[in-house]
C-alpha cells in the first residue's frame, strides 16, 4: 500500500523519480502554514517540518501504521530471539519501506531522501530498534545501485526492495574497527577468481543476510593502505562462507548482530562490486548519507524520549501533584526541548542538502557527532525523570538509554 501511495505521487525527472514539491502547506490543518517543531503540539506530529509535503505526510500515515500493526506487537517476542522474522521483511518490501530513495529504474522505489527519513524517523518513533530496514536500505544498497555492474544491479535490487534478499556490510574486524586501513580480510586472484579470507565483527544484520558487502585487501603494495581496498558482494550459502554466533548485546536486542568468518570463499569476477582497488574511495563517497542516516535517527529518538517523558510526568504524583508541576520539573523539560528543536533544524537542513547533492562529509560528521551527544543527554535526563521507573525494561525510555 505505502509502495502504491508513494509512486502515486511521484512525477519523473532526469535521473530518476521525485516526490512532487508542494507548497510548505500542512494537509491536516485546514491550509495553515506547516508548523515547525518548536510549535507543534507533538515533536513526533505528522504534517509538520517545511521540508515535507503532504504526500510525505500520507507516506508516514502509512509507515507508522505498519510498524504500529506488524511491528510493535512483536518485538518483545524478537527481542528474545535475538532477530526479527524474515516475514517482517517481505511485509517491509510489499508496503514499500525498503530500498525507498533508490531509483526505480535501478528496481527500487523511486522516492526522495525525504521520503526515506520518514521510515528512519518512524522506526525511531515506535521504539523498535530490531528492524535493520535503514542499513539495508540506506548503506547497503546504494553501494549496488551506484557502483555495481548491470548485472549485479539486476540481481540483486528488486529482491532487496521486495525484502526477499537482506544485505548487510561488513567493514569491522576484531582487531580493526574505525581503522579501515587496517583490515586484515584479503582476497587474493586465482585465475579469474578471487579467494576471500578474514573473518568480520559486529555484523548489523549478519545473522539474516543473504548478500554481504565485504571489505578486504586486494593489493597490500599498494602505495597507501586505502589504494588496496576493494569491495565484494558474497551471498549466504558459498562454501567457506561461515555465520557465526549471534552477539548479545546490552541493548538492540532484536536487531540481529554476528561474528562473519570466510575460509577459503572462491567468488567469481562477478563478485567484484565496482573496480578493483577502489573500495576505500567507495566507502569515503557514501560516508555523508551514511552519517546523515544516523543523525536523522538520533534527533528522532531523542523526539521520541521526550515525549514519553513529558507524558509520563504529566501522570507520576509526588508530593500531593504531579511531577510536571514542580518547577525544576518544567526547567528541564524546556531545556530538552530546545536543545532537541534546535538539533532537529540543523538535521533537516542536512536533509534538505543531501536532497540537492550539495551535503559533504565534514557536515554530515557535525551532524552525526552532535545529533549522537544530544541523544546520550537526552537519555541521561529521561531516565532521571522518570526515576527507578526508568530502569525497567518494560518502559520504553528504558531501550534507548
Amino acid at each position: 500500500m505505502a509502495a502504491r501511495l508513494l509512486r502515486g505521487c511521484l512525477r519523473l525527472r532526469p535521473g530518476g523519480w521525485a516526490l512532487r514539491p508542494l507548497p510548505a502547506r500542512c494537509s491536516h490543518s485546514g491550509g495553515e502554514e506547516r508548523l515547525e517543531t518548536p510549535s507543534a503540539k507533538k515533536l513526533t506530529d505528522i504534517g509538520i517540518r517545511r521540508i515535507f509535503s503532504s504526500e510525505h505526510d500520507i507516506f508516514r500515515e502509512s509507515v507508522r501504521k505498519f510498524f504500529q500493526e506488524e511491528v510493535i506487537p512483536h518485538h518483545a517476542e524478537w527481542e528474545k530471539a535475538g532477530e526479527v522474522s524474515r516475514e517482517l521483511w517481505e511485509k517491509a518490501g510489499k508496503q514499500g519501506l525498503l530500498g525507498v530513495n533508490v531509483a526505480e529504474r535501478h528496481g527500487g522505489v523511486g522516492g526522495d531522501v525525504y521520503a526515506a527519513a520518514v521510515v528512519w524517523e518512524e522506526q525511531a518513533y515506535s521504539n523498535c530498534t530490531g528492524p535493520g530496514f535503514s542499513l539495508h536500505s540506506n548503506i547497503v544498497m546504494p553501494y549496488i545501485a551506484n557502483y555495481g555492474s548491470e548485472e549485479q544491479i539486476k540481481h540483486f535490487i528488486p529482491q532487496m526492495t521486495a525484502g526477499r534478499c537482506i544485505g548487510a556490510i561488513a567493514m569491522t574486524e576484531p582487531g580493526a574497527g574505525s581503522d579501515l586501513q587496517g583490515v586484515r580480510t584479503n582476497a587474493r586472484k586465482d585465475g579469474s577468481d578471487w579467494i576471500l579470507n578474514g573473518s568480520k565483527v559486529f555484523i548489523t544484520n549478519g545473522w539474516l543476510s543473504d548478500v554481504v558487502i565485504v571489505v578486504a585487501v586486494t593489493d597490500r603494495e599498494a602505495r597507501s593502505p586505502a589504494h588496496g581496498i576493494s569491495l565484494f558482494l558474497v551471498e549466504n550459502g558459498m562454501k567457506g562462507f561461515i555465520k557465526g554466533r549471534k552477539l548479545h548485546k546490552m541493548g538492540l536486542k532484536a536487531q540481529d548482530t554476528a561474528e562473519l568468518f570466510f575460509e577459503d570463499v572462491r567468488l567469481p569476477a562477478s563478485a567484484l562490486l565496482g573496480e578493483e582497488n577502489k573500495g576505500f574511495y567507495y566507502l569515503m563517497r557514501e560516508l555523508p548519507q551514511e552519517r546523515l542516516l544516523i543523525a536523522d535517527l538520533g534527533i528522532s529518538a531523542s523526539e521520541f524520549m521526550f515525549e514519553e517523558t513529558r507524558t509520563y510526568v504529566k501522570q507520576r504524583k509526588a508530593f500531593g501533584k504531579t511531577v510536571a508541576h514542580l518547577q525544576t520539573v518544567q526547567h528541564k523539560l524546556a531545556e530538552l526541548k530546545t536543545h532537541i528543536c534546535v538539533t532537529r533544524a540543523f538535521v533537516d537542513s542536512c536533509l534538505q542538502l543531501h536532497e540537492a547533492g550539495r551535503l559533504d562529509s565534514a557536515t554530515a560528521s557535525m551532524a552525526k557527532y552532535w545529533t549522537s551527544e544530544l541523544q546520550n543527554s537526552v537519555a541521561y535526563d529521561c531516565v532521571q525523570l522518570h526515576g527507578g521507573w526508568g530502569y525497567m525494561w518494560e518502559f520504553p525510555i528504558a531501550k534507548l538509554a
